[in-house]
C-alpha cells in the first residue's frame, strides 16, 4: 500500500474525509475507489459511496478476497446509515466470515456490530441482547467499544431500563473521547439527550404534563393502571393487554382512561370511537357489543361500569388510571417517531422498523409531506425521506415491535 493510500486511511479513520479525499480524489485504482466511498459516505453522500464502494469491489481482483469483503463492509455501514434495512444482511455475513478467516479481526468486529445495529432499528430487541451477549468478551478499539455501548443503551432504553442505559452511555462518551472520531463524539452526546427529553405526554385526573424517559419508567411501576397509547397496551405493575389489533376497543379504553374518575356519554364514544354523526339505535347496539368485549379484555385490571349517561372505567386494584401519550399528538406518529432520529429513510426500511407494509407507510408520507411535515430526497430506489425534529417530540423508544397499523 502506497503512502497517500495509507494518509488516505489513516485519515478516515480520524474522522476527516477531506483529508482523506485530497489524497485519493484524483486516483481510480481500486483502494482510492473505496477509500473515496468511505470519504462521501463520511460526508453524506450516500449514492455516491455505494456507487464508488461497488466500482472497487469490482476492481480488485479475485484474490484479493479481503479487500472485497471490506468492500461489502462499507456498502454495508453506508446502507446503515442511509437507513436501507433492507439491505441483504447474508454478503454482511459472508464479508464478516471472509475477514475472520483472514485474522482481520477488527472489520470482522465492525461488521457484526453492524448487523447488530440493524436488529436494534428494526425492533428486535431479543435478538440484539443475544448479539451482544455473544461478542461480551471481545476486546474491542475505542471506536467500536463506543458503538457497543450506544446499542447497550439503546437496547436498555427500549426497555425502559434508565439507570442502565446512563451507565452504558457514559461508559460510550468515554469511548468516544477516546476514540477522538467527532461524528462518533456527536452521536454518542445525541443518544445521551434522548434520556432528558420530552418522551411522552400524562393525562391523569383532567391534567397533563410530559414525561421524560426515567418518568415513564416510574409510571409503568407504580400502583397506577396505564392506558398506552405509545403502544396500544393497557398496563398495571406487570401485567399487560394488548390492544394494538383491536383499534376499537383501544379508542373506547382511551376515551375513558381520559375521563376517570368521570365517566362518558354514549354519544360522544360512538361519536369517538365509531367516528359517526349520529348515535343511532345501530350504533348503540353495536357500542354495547363493544363494550361487553372491552370488559372481556380487561379482565383483572379493570371493569366497565355502565352509568345513566354512559360508561366509566374503574380499575380494580390500582391507585388511579392515567393515559399516555406522545408528547405531540400526530395522526402519523409512528412514522414521525423514526423519521426523528434526523436520518433519512427509505419507504421499504420504515415498513421493516415498523411491522407494516410499504403501501401502508407510503401512504402515511405523502400526507406527512402534503401537509409539510416530510420531504424526500432522491429519486426511485434512492428515494430517502426525513423531517426537521419535532419540539417535544421524542424518537421510536416507545414504539410497539412491531406495531399494528389500524
Amino acid at each position: 500500500m502506497d503512502s497517500l493510500i495509507t494518509a488516505a486511511a489513516q485519515a478516515l479513520a480520524a474522522g476527516d474525509p477531506l483529508g482523506a479525499m485530497k489524497r485519493v480524489a484524483l486516483r481510480d485504482d481500486a483502494p482510492a475507489l473505496a477509500l473515496r466511498g468511505m470519504a462521501m459516505a463520511q460526508l453524506g453522500d450516500f449514492v455516491r459511496a455505494k456507487a464508488l464502494l461497488r466500482r472497487a469491489s469490482r476492481a480488485f481482483g479475485p484474490k484479493e478476497a479481503v479487500a472485497r469483503a471490506r468492500c461489502v463492509v462499507a456498502e454495508a455501514e453506508v446502507a446503515l446509515a442511509s437507513r436501507d434495512l433492507a439491505w441483504p444482511t447474508k454478503a454482511l455475513d459472508a464479508a464478516r466470515a471472509t475477514l475472520e478467516a483472514h485474522g482481520d479481526r477488527r472489520n470482522a468486529a465492525h461488521a457484526r456490530y453492524l448487523g447488530i445495529r440493524r436488529l436494534l432499528l428494526i425492533g428486535r430487541l431479543d435478538e440484539t441482547e443475544q448479539a451482544l451477549a455473544e461478542t461480551a468478551d471481545v476486546p474491542l478499539p475505542p471506536a467500536l467499544l463506543a458503538v457497543r455501548e450506544l446499542v447497550v443503551a439503546g437496547v436498555a432504553m427500549r426497555r425502559l431500563r434508565t439507570q442502565p442505559a446512563r451507565r452504558a452511555l457514559a461508559r460510550a462518551v468515554g469511548a468516544a473521547q477516546r476514540a477522538g472520531i467527532p461524528a462518533l463524539v456527536a452521536e454518542v452526546g445525541n443518544a445521551a439527550r434522548l434520556l432528558d427529553a420530552p418522551a411522552a405526554r400524562l393525562l391523569s385526573g383532567g391534567e397533563e404534563r410530559l414525561l421524560r424517559l426515567q418518568d415513564v419508567e416510574a409510571l409503568l411501576a407504580s400502583n397506577v393502571l396505564v392506558v398506552d397509547a405509545c403502544r396500544h397496551v393497557l398496563r398495571h405493575q406487570g401485567t399487560a393487554v394488548p390492544l394494538a389489533s383491536r383499534p376499537v376497543l383501544f379508542a373506547l379504553a382511551r376515551l375513558l382512561g381520559e375521563a376517570w374518575p368521570h365517566d362518558v356519554s354514549r354519544s360522544t364514544l360512538v361519536a369517538r370511537a365509531f367516528r359517526a354523526k349520529h348515535a343511532d339505535e345501530s350504533y348503540r347496539a353495536r357500542l354495547r357489543v363493544e363494550i361487553g368485549r372491552l370488559r372481556t379484555a380487561l379482565g383483572v385490571l379493570a371493569e366497565v361500569r355502565a352509568t345513566k349517561r354512559g360508561f366509566i372505567l374503574a380499575p380494580r386494584d390500582a391507585r388511579r388510571i392515567a393515559v399516555l401519550s406522545w408528547p405531540v399528538e400526530e395522526a402519523h406518529a409512528a412514522v414521525l417517531a423514526l423519521l426523528g432520529d434526523g436520518e433519512s429513510w427509505s419507504s421499504s426500511a420504515l415498513a421493516l422498523a415498523l411491522g407494516t407494509s410499504q403501501r401502508t407507510v407510503q401512504r402515511a408520507l405523502d400526507a406527512l409531506a402534503a401537509a409539510g411535515k416530510a420531504h424526500s430526497i432522491g429519486h426511485g430506489r434512492a428515494r430517502r425521506w426525513t423531517t426537521p425534529l419535532l419540539p417535544g417530540f421524542m424518537t421510536a423508544l416507545l414504539l410497539p415491535v412491531p406495531l399494528q397499523f389500524d
